[in-house]
């Protein structure tokens, strides 16, 4: 169990937080202290009604402000992922101590000496790679990066040799090395790629907003590496045409982009598709490729993962620990060699903690993120996104394209827009479907109207001041939930926790089954 902790910067704030603990007798695994003002412990998980204790007391402390739980601690999420993005890198990876004593390596590392981890662990940078002299530079008066041509296993590499420092107090302390290795072979394709790398795929995307900027510019460095994917966004966000994109602009685009929806499909039906079967097997004379086999060289999309059973989920796990898979009804070994690309309009990590997601495959997937804003935190993009509808719309129609009156840009605008892109460019064709002249007006965008405005309270109110307080609350909570539908975009709108959201929404009776008959 872990608890994320908002606190002021007060001298002695750590030690009142560890007689709470103490006075609970809990035995605590792990403390981090961040600038930013936050606390995060670590201990094994105690009693939900211990719990229920505890955090009240916590926030009674002064200088405390909020108390929640959290899935993981920062360093264990820093430490995941590097090592998982470490593992996805082709080419062999070291990182030494000070004294070129090796500390971390990859796949790449292992599987080329056939040693175990503890044996390559107890061996020197010097030991293994050949044509540079390690120990010397490493205890030089000035420790510079090097690009040098060295040998590792009887093969040339281009070696990367960059010096390692931490900071402590004023200065920086230098601490180890990291070395990467380029084949010969693997470099001159990458010149190929710098020379040929088409941006193109990313231009349809209407991105004027710094949102929506930053998530092109990250989308687009993503995408020429070959690393796991995981894109998370609102429904109807576009996930799937940034997916689309990463594809074409990376060096897999001459293979196939495929793929499957996770929600979609029972387990055996998903777990044909994904591996296939051999000849004479499933109920069937000829065989079939799985997606697996079909994205060979190219690139797979597993849609909405979130919502994958956790039978395939232990599949898909081991499928990418081994790189290999076998047909249903075959145990004929085949490797994989996609890349995979996952979305979801779950936070996973919020699946991870409820127990819905396994930890191990999150950690597997989400080697590089993206987070993909939803339409009402774009503004800018609302409009030049609907003209380019329009526009394509006109022409699937055979019509020439009509513009938007003013009433109707503002409308667009200052519409929450829950269904994100799919819900305007939906709005957008219904409302050129029917048109009649050449111009949109705002009548023609039919959406669903947000509930009545939240009025205040006039002179003559009859009741105390804490019953018209929970009006208004209640009054405000329906109006803003048809638009913010979940308790985390609601609780981000108001500036609440999600926990405290959720509460206040099952005392007043507000869900999306009774905003749905406002």
């Amino acid at each position: 169990m872990r608890l994320e902790i908002t606190c002021a910067d007060r001298t002695g704030i750590t030690k009142n937080v560890l007689d709470i603990l103490q006075s609970y007798a809990i035995d605590l695994r792990g403390i981090q202290i961040e600038p930013s003002g936050k606390i995060f412990l670590d201990f094994p998980t105690i009693e939900f009604s211990d719990l229920q204790e505890l955090m009240p007391k916590l926030r009674l402390v002064d200088g405390i402000s909020d108390v929640k739980t959290t899935p993981f601690m920062p360093i264990q999420r820093e430490r995941n992922q590097l090592r998982a993005l470490l593992q996805t890198l082709p080419d062999p990876v070291f990182s030494t101590d000070a004294n070129g004593q090796i500390i971390l390596f990859n796949e790449a590392v292992s599987a080329g000496l056939e040693k175990s981890a503890s044996e390559i662990n107890e061996l020197n940078i010097d030991d293994l790679v050949d044509g540079f002299n390690f120990t010397k530079w490493l205890h030089g008066k000035k420790v510079l990066a090097q690009t040098e041509r060295v040998r590792f296993i009887m093969q040339d590499y281009i070696a990367e040799i960059l010096p390692v420092y931490v900071s402590d107090s004023d200065e920086q302390v230098f601490a180890g090395a990291v070395v990467m290795l380029k084949s010969e072979g693997r470099l001159g394709a990458q010149m190929n790629m710098l020379r040929h790398t088409h941006s193109g795929s990313f231009d349809s995307f209407e991105a004027n907003s710094p949102a929506m900027k930053k998530v092109i510019r990250e989308a687009k460095r993503m995408s020429e590496l070959d690393g796991n994917i995981l894109i998370t966004g609102e429904t109807g966000c576009g996930k799937e045409q940034i997916a689309k994109a990463c594809h074409d602009n990376s060096r897999r685009s001459d293979g196939e982009f495929v793929t499957l929806n996770c929600a979609s499909l029972p387990d055996d039906v998903a777990e044909t598709e994904l591996f296939g079967y051999a000849s004479g097997g499933f109920n069937s004379l000829e065989g079939k490729a799985g997606l697996f086999e079909q994205a060979a060289g190219g690139t797979l999309l597993l849609d909405e993962v979130s919502q994958m059973s956790a039978q395939l989920q232990s599949k898909l796990l081991r499928v990418l620990e081994y790189g290999t898979y076998h047909q249903v009804g075959d145990s004929r070994v085949k490797y994989i060699d996609c890349r995979i690309i996952c979305t979801s309009c779950k936070d996973l990590a919020e699946q991870v903690q409820a127990g819905k997601f396994r930890e191990d495959l999150y950690y597997r997937l989400n080697v590089l993120g993206l987070l993909v804003p939803s339409l009402r935190d774009r503004k800018q993009d609302v409009v030049p996104l609907a003209k380019k509808l329009v526009t394509q719309h006109a022409r699937k129609l055979g019509i020439q394209a009509p513009s938007l009156s003013q009433p109707c840009v503002t409308y667009l605008q200052s519409y929450p827009w829950p269904g994100n892109v799919r819900q305007l460019s939906n709005a957008l064709y219904r409302a050129i479907s029917l048109i009649d002249g050449n111009e949109i007006t705002k009548d023609a965008i039919q959406v669903p109207s947000c509930s009545a405005t939240v009025s205040y309270i006039g002179d003559d109110f009859d009741g105390t001041l804490e019953q018209e307080v929970k009006r208004f609350e209640r009054d405000m909570l329906k109006s803003l939930y048809p638009s913010y539908p979940s308790t985390r975009q609601l609780a981000r709108k108001l500036g609440l926790s999600h926990t405290a959201i959720a509460n206040k929404l099952r005392e007043y009776g507000i869900s999306k089954h009774s905003a749905k008959l406002q």
